[in-house]
């Protein structure tokens, strides 16, 4: 295990990768719901997206074939997907004083592959999809007891506020990034600590509040 130090926990969709388009296409095709709207797409993400399930009158059959083409469908399409401009200098420069986790939705196989694409690999220490846990907040108490560090020690850049909403019940604060899934407007109901409107933005912002924790 490496040495202690400070945490970043990374979105990926919307963050990392620029992946908004193809799951909102995606989702379409596998929910049959052709009518939806990007805006409708992006409330699922007010809270944590595996949650439809729990509210959908669909049945336990129909929720698992929703699940399994879902990431069958986006998996070859990650292949396409472009990463977010800028996005890659700032990983690399925070890798050098911070530990950084993948904690995300997304199954791990494809954000490993779409890393081995980018040159992103070396720069994180762990990635969490959902096939570890559905739940943000369970990852992030299992990376709590891995390094024993404390909420204060990290924080989350994110898109969404849902993922703000999981970070905020283990005492872990959070970054916003305005060129994801989800507006500004929506992730300043959570509460942040700071909004970025570009990658560049995080540097200062990370540094400042570790600075102040």
């Amino acid at each position: 295990m490496k040495k202690k130090r400070k945490i970043i926990f990374f979105d990926f969709d919307g963050v990392i990768a620029d992946s908004f388009e193809m799951a909102f296409g995606v989702n379409k095709m596998v929910t049959k719901e052709t009518r939806m709207k990007k805006d409708d797409y992006r409330s699922l993400f007010d809270g944590n997206i595996n949650d439809w399930k729990k509210t959908s009158s669909l049945s336990k059959q129909e929720k698992d074939r929703i699940d399994k083409e879902f990431f069958e469908i986006y998996d070859p399409l990650m292949k396409k997907i472009k990463i977010i401009p800028g996005i890659k200098n700032v990983l690399k420069k925070f890798s050098k004083d911070y530990l950084l986790i993948i904690i995300s939705s997304t199954i791990s196989s494809p954000i490993r592959e779409f890393m081995d694409r980018y040159g992103l690999s070396s720069f994180f220490d762990v990635i969490m999809g959902n096939d570890v846990h559905n739940s943000k907040s369970k990852k992030i108490s299992i990376v709590f007891n891995k390094y024993n560090v404390r909420c204060d020690d990290c924080i989350f850049i994110t898109d969404t506020l849902g993922d703000i909403k999981e970070a905020t019940r283990k005492g872990v604060q959070s970054i916003g990034v305005t060129w994801g899934f989800q507006k500004r407007k929506n992730l300043l109901k959570g509460k942040p600590f700071s909004i970025a409107k570009k990658p560049e933005d995080l540097l200062n912002i990370v540094s400042r509040y570790f600075e102040q924790n």
